[in-house]
């Protein structure tokens, strides 16, 4: 698993547990605030910046994610309340989120989550 996979898979994982959309209006205010520092940078740059720090990109992909997940207005624990398909799932998010990058490593990361999580619970 590379590095930006364990990444991924602790951010999803957290996000599904935490329920997704379930975030009252300032919990996602505090989470859009956390998050817009780090909406400049794309799949290298993130791990360029923080190349030895798993739970910072972690953080940030969960932010993200749950981000891309309250404009969707995409509840994870109500949608999809089996937690096997919730594993299928983060995997999906995190096989797409890798393609994503991989094929364009500039391409933004708020960009390349927004992608997998549609394409995920699509």
């Amino acid at each position: 698993m590379s590095f930006f996979s364990k990444c991924s898979a602790a951010a999803v994982a957290l996000v599904v547990a935490s329920g997704g959309n379930a975030f009252a209006d300032e919990e996602m205010d505090r989470i859009l605030n956390e998050a817009m520092p780090h909406m400049h940078h794309s799949c290298e740059s993130i791990l360029a910046n923080y190349p030895d720090d798993e739970e910072a990109v972690a953080e940030i992909v969960r932010l993200m994610v749950a981000v891309s997940l309250f404009n969707r207005e995409f509840d994870v624990l109500k949608e999809i309340p089996d937690e096997a398909q919730r594993e299928t799932l983060r995997v999906e998010f995190i096989d797409r989120l890798e393609q994503v990058c991989e094929a364009d490593p500039d391409t933004l990361l708020a960009g390349a989550v927004d992608t997998a999580t549609k394409d995920a619970i699509n």
